[in-house]
């Protein structure tokens, strides 16, 4: 007989949340891995000594944690998709009978720590990393992401517009907020006060005269820092030949975001840029979130630099596509003692000086790679710069069909120096160990 299911549901009794998630499931294990109890200090600032108790930021960060994992977009969809799952219940700490913290709260609470917050939270997760050892440091790889934004490209509007609109809307409360501060300092300077001594900092001994140390602060005043400006595009700089579509349009909905060329048509959306150790484990060791309309070869270096800087590594090598493989990207990264492992670009190619690269040489025994038309392809051997014959490979660049390798061996760069078709030196490869053994 076929039987029928009635749905019935009567009262939980003596049911613990702890036994209703398997041993094994994935949130336990984080659970028992990472120790979130930091972040209560990271965030200690943005809240009063009195007043209602505010949700746990631990809490907080363990959802954040749960978006990513799910990959959930919005804070309103994880609210609701904590409400389903009892393993997401029992990992922020809510048992089946309490009410989950309301979406607009976690909102209010991602605007009120700021961006410096999830910072250091990103900074504190991969030090652990660093300490579980993890990270292996002697290899870097960069790449960077496209992710759409919850915008239409219906919303954008001139630029001008916007900007004059907002400059309108909050001069009053900036002419209010400047009166506050004003009254405020005027207060603290008529009360009798210790002055507390301003510790200077010691400077590093370096061997930089004054005028040096001048040239140098005022270049690092006109560069723009990507990380400081946390992705940022620099409206200052722009081309003699284009106008970049973002600076005279922007959305309404989002802002930050700007036109982004995907396989699917134009969308509004972001560039994710990360540099990944290059270690079994895997590690993001940086990440930084720009408009579309940065270029992924743009913050390498600042991303790259900083990777250095604050992990303390010394890479051997920085692999990337050849969308990294920049004039500027790779002459730094070589003139840091760190091999470019990325391809060159073919507009890079077009203008490039013949003696751009010659720097990066440090054997006498080296490849060449020369980049010549296909109208030499039919030539069985080239001359060398000085006399002699070298033959041409059978394989293509990885980044261009125009151009094919050609690999020598020559005693000294004297002989190659002033060759207008010299590009740049490939160190450390197959064929380059072929040409040592022979």
């Amino acid at each position: 007989m076929m039987g029928t299911k009635e749905r019935s549901f009567a009262p939980l009794i003596n049911v613990s949340l702890e036994d209703l998630v398997p041993a094994d499931h994935f949130y336990r294990h984080l659970d028992r891995t990472l120790d979130l109890s930091f972040v209560r200090e990271f965030v200690q600032q943005t809240y009063a000594g009195l007043g209602r108790p505010s949700i746990d930021p631990v809490v907080f960060f363990k959802l954040q944690l749960v978006m990513f994992f799910e990959d959930i977009r919005s804070e309103r969809l994880l609210m609701q998709h904590a409400a389903d799952r009892l393993s997401v219940r029992w990992y922020v700490g809510y048992d089946l009978d309490e009410p989950l913290p309301d979406h607009s709260s976690l909102s209010r609470i991602r605007t009120r720590y700021g961006i410096e917050a999830f910072r250091r939270f990103f900074e504190k997760i991969v030090e652990q990393c660093q300490q579980a050892g993890l990270v292996w440091g002697k290899e870097l790889y960069v790449d960077a992401t496209k992710v759409k934004a919850n915008a239409s490209l219906d919303s954008l509007t001139p630029r001008f517009a916007v900007e004059a609109h907002l400059a309108h809307v909050f001069a009053e409360e900036a002419a209010v907020q400047a009166e506050q501060d004003m009254t405020q300092e005027e207060e603290v300077s008529s009360e009798p006060s210790e002055r507390a001594e301003v510790e200077v900092p010691i400077q590093l001994p370096v061997t930089l005269s004054q005028e040096e140390r001048e040239t140098l602060a005022l270049h690092n005043e006109e560069r723009h820092d990507w990380l400081e400006e946390l992705g940022a595009q620099d409206r200052s700089v722009t081309g003699r030949s284009y106008q970049r579509i973002a600076d005279l349009r922007v959305s309404t909905t989002d802002p930050d975001a700007t036109i982004m060329l995907h396989k699917d048509g134009s969308h509004l959306g972001y560039q994710t840029h990360y540099v990944v150790d290059g270690g079994k484990a895997r590690i993001i060791l940086t990440a930084l979130v720009t408009p579309a309309e940065v270029m992924e070869n743009q913050p390498m270096l600042d991303l790259i630099f900083r990777t250095r800087f604050r992990w303390k590594l010394w890479p051997r090598q920085v692999t990337g596509d050849t969308k990294y493989g920049t004039e500027e990207n790779i002459v730094a990264l070589e003139n840091q003692h760190i091999r470019a492992s990325a391809n060159v670009r073919s507009d890079t190619l077009q203008g490039l000086k013949p003696r751009s690269f010659c720097t990066v040489t440090r054997t006498d025994v080296f490849s060449l790679v020369l980049f010549l038309p296909t109208s030499y392809t039919g030539m069985r051997q080239v001359p060398y710069p000085d006399g002699g014959a070298m033959s041409p490979t059978t394989r293509g660049t990885p980044n261009s069909s125009r151009y094919f390798f050609l690999m020598l061996m020559a005693p000294t760069p004297s002989r190659w120096n002033d060759h207008p078709q010299c590009l740049f030196v490939q160190r450390n490869t197959r064929p380059f160990g072929l040409l040592l053994r022979q």
